[in-house]
């Protein structure tokens, strides 16, 4: 993982404060063949704004967990713009691991979980990512990624990067959870592949982190049905039903 200072981690396309969402198209031409399943997209996955987004971290006890001052984060969003809703606000992974954010995810009375052998979760860090250097830091644009199921991590990736574009982080993934639970849609979810673990030869694991719903079968248990689930998957495997998420960019906040 790589620090940028404080005042950016990547321009923005447009200004400091553009509202322009910038893509991370699959180009036509190599586009995998992708199989539909389940009803249309519907789920409004628009954002709070940014002072909406820390009054809910801080219901959450986030700033308490990552050992900061509720003014942390009501202060990012206000120097950022806090009508904004065209970033996602976001704690350093370091500061708020995603064993500490899982639980908090909902979907209906259901909380978030991570699958049982996924013991190293904490372990999944940021790879090939540039962060802001502060604790509290935006996200531009967070895509969900559905033009890449029936893609590989490994296939996704360049084209990510190819437009400009990085790999969504594991914490920012959940933080967009906590945020807008409806950004997991059955049949419709994302991978995290900006987080990864290097094993003690320095080689990249073959595992990838996901967030989809489960259903209730094998070891999450049939209590556990519809929940948000923290899992993972193999990075040269496709998923028709895991879109690959991105961000446009990142700020300090």
């Amino acid at each position: 993982m790589h620090r940028l200072p404080p005042t950016t981690a990547r321009q923005h396309r447009g200004g400091e404060h553009s509202r322009q969402r910038p893509r991370c198209p699959w180009p036509v031409s190599s586009r995998p063949r992708r199989v539909l399943r389940g009803a249309p997209i519907t789920a409004s996955t628009a954002l709070p704004t940014l002072a909406a987004q820390a009054e809910r971290l801080i219901d959450l006890g986030l700033h308490t967990l990552a050992g900061l001052p509720a003014e942390a984060l009501t202060d990012a969003a206000t120097r950022a713009g806090a009508d904004r809703t065209d970033a996602l606000l976001a704690i350093d992974p370091a500061l708020a691991p995603p064993s500490s954010l899982a639980p908090l995810m909902r979907r209906g009375e259901k909380p978030g979980f991570v699958v049982e052998d996924m013991t190293d979760v904490d372990a999944f860090a940021p790879t090939g990512v540039d962060l802001p250097d502060a604790p509290v830091y935006l996200v531009q644009a967070p895509d969900r990624g559905d033009e890449f199921e029936n893609a590989s991590p490994a296939e996704a990736l360049e084209a990510i990067t190819a437009a400009g574009c990085s790999p969504l982080l594991l914490t920012e993934g959940l933080l967009w959870v906590l945020q807008v639970p409806e950004v997991l849609e059955r049949n419709n979810c994302f991978m995290t592949i900006g987080s990864r673990v290097r094993t003690a030869s320095g080689r990249l694991d073959s595992r990838t982190p996901a967030l989809w719903i489960s259903n209730g079968t094998g070891r999450d248990g049939k209590e556990r049905k519809d929940a948000p689930k923290l899992g993972w998957c193999w990075w040269n495997n496709r998923h028709t039903w895991l879109g690959i998420a991105s961000a446009g960019g990142r700020t300090a906040g």
